[in-house]
């Protein structure tokens, strides 16, 4: 870089990619250091007048944080394969780059759902609780049962690299079938498994097994509602990793609570964290996660480097790694 760039980190990242930023020449850094969210008045005011900003998924980049930088603003990377915290019409609007974190992180989420997948419809949150608190008192035939995936249908919402994973590592279950559907139909992602597209309709009436992995747009917000559960299976397992906002949830709570559908797993939610007392937590078929899709130590550095790795190249004017067509 030919003269200072000054960068502001919306939080404490894992050091491989802190050490990437504290290395390049010419790089000045201020950093909200804590493992909780920089509190709105630091951000507005660590963003001004920088010419880089680093954030996290969790971090609402909208006007005012824009308005706040001012025009040197001139790259934004985010810790992440998701964007809709990224107001991106404003950004688009006065130039800024921005960069993401995709492809990287694919492998820990398919495996992170097929985890929750086996722990929500084979019943393991509740068979520990059972262990722990005195449920266990001898074998019994019908006690703790689940559903398997063997001969099994499984439904995928967004057949792109996360929801390809998922398939690739449920087929050795022995699954039967694999529906999907999209915005469109993608041969060339479905012929691995055989995976027929279908409407969403249908996907609901007939998978066993549904795994959402889709990205949140105006078209898939609220997507999975009352209609969507009311054709479900009153047998069938209901599993989201993508976003929370996908998911009605009041409507999941009245499916899960009327017996629609019989189990749920969610690792994101709307909001985040949820609290504490929100209805869906009492329920003892509905398996939630705190976002922890990505989380493996070598993801979660892999995923700053190249954040940082992105912002720079912003900076120097270079093409990002991975950058967001605006």
């Amino acid at each position: 870089m030919r003269r200072a760039m000054a960068v502001f980190v919306t939080r404490r990242i894992p050091a491989e990619g802190m050490r990437v930023l504290s290395e390049a020449a010419g790089c000045r850094l201020q950093q909200w250091d804590s493992e909780e969210p920089v509190p709105r008045r630091e951000l507005l005011a660590g963003v001004a007048g920088k010419q880089g900003l680093l954030c996290l998924l969790s971090d609402r980049i909208d006007a005012e944080v824009l308005d706040a930088a001012g025009p040197s603003l001139k790259v934004i990377s985010t810790m992440s394969v998701g964007f809709d915290h990224l107001a991106l019409d404003e950004i688009k609007k006065r130039g800024i780059r921005v960069g993401y974190t995709p492809d990287v992180l694919t492998d820990a989420t398919a495996e992170l759902s097929v985890a929750l997948l086996l722990a929500t419809c084979r019943r393991l949150p509740e068979a520990v609780s059972e262990v722990k608190t005195g449920g266990w008192t001898t074998w019994k035939p019908l006690w703790m049962c689940g559903y398997g995936l063997s001969g099994s249908t499984v439904g995928i919402i967004g057949l792109g690299r996360i929801g390809q994973a998922v398939a690739r590592r449920l087929k050795p279950f022995g699954v039967k079938n694999f529906l999907y559907t999209g915005s469109r139909p993608r041969p060339e992602n479905a012929a691995e498994f055989q995976a027929e597209f279908v409407p969403l309709t249908k996907l609901a009436q007939e998978s066993d097994f549904v795994v959402v992995t889709c990205a949140l747009t105006p078209d898939t917000q609220g997507m999975c509602n009352k209609d969507f559960f009311s054709r479900m299976k009153k047998t069938s397992v209901f599993i989201n990793t993508s976003r929370g906002a996908v998911v009605n949830q009041e409507d999941l709570y009245d499916a899960l609570v009327g017996g629609q559908i019989a189990a749920a797993g969610l690792d994101v939610t709307t909001p985040e964290p949820l609290p504490t007392d929100h209805p869906l937590l009492k329920l003892r078929n509905c398996v939630i996660l705190p976002h922890i899709g990505s989380a493996t130590y070598a993801t979660r550095s892999t995923m700053a480097v190249l954040a940082a790795d992105n912002l720079l190249a912003g900076l120097r004017g270079e093409p990002m790694p991975h950058e967001l067509l605006l």
